[in-house]
């Protein structure tokens, strides 16, 4: 998945500023208690409860790669739902995307 055009505006003016930020993720990453797949479920989570939904394809795929299923990302989709109400609902269209879904008649319903 390509970079955002955001992004692409911070690594090319800001690059420094951009290193910084990549950094410091990488420290989090490093001295997490989770893993990987589970900070990424987790993740999914956060973008979906604050409705960044920008970013759910591209961690949806990071975590298909590191062997979350489907089921999985739509329960991790739907962790903000109580406390975020129906922006995370709004997700599901945009995590659920990268799967190739066996049921695609489901996922066409809630992109509906």
């Amino acid at each position: 998945m390509a970079m955002s055009e955001g992004f692409g505006i911070l690594f090319r003016e800001k690059p420094e500023v951009a290193q910084a930020w990549l950094e410091s993720d990488r420290t989090l990453t490093h001295h997490s208690a989770l893993d990987a797949k589970t900070a990424e479920l987790a993740y999914i989570a956060v973008l979906a409860a604050l409705g960044l939904e920008r970013g759910l394809a591209f961690h949806t795929g990071q975590a298909q790669q590191l062997g979350a299923t489907r089921d999985e990302v739509f329960s991790a989709t739907l962790v903000g739902l109580p406390a975020a109400g129906a922006r995370v609902i709004e997700a599901l269209a945009e995590t659920l995307r990268p799967f190739a879904a066996p049921d695609a008649e489901a996922v066409g319903q809630v992109d509906q």
